[in-house]
């Protein structure tokens, strides 16, 4: 059971981007949206399916880069 200091010190590391680019969520978001663009290279993009699956995957990525920008600094 966590006490009441410590849920805080857990939001406030989510606050910074070096804290929020370190946290697990994050973390696994980015790896399996630029795995999922690597491999619309690695099969290579011959169809309007690959295409979509490219814009999905470098929006998916775009958006995690967006939520680090968006953290103002302290």
């Amino acid at each position: 059971m966590l006490w009441s200091g410590m849920f805080d010190m857990l939001n406030k590391s989510e606050q910074t981007r070096i804290g929020k680019m370190l946290s697990f969520e994050w973390l696994g978001q980015t790896i399996a949206s630029l795995c999922w663009i690597i491999s619309v290279f690695a099969y290579e993009i011959t169809s309007t399916g690959d295409w979509l699956q490219l814009t999905a995957a470098s929006s998916w990525m775009i958006s995690n880069i967006a939520t680090i920008i968006a953290i103002k600094p302290n």
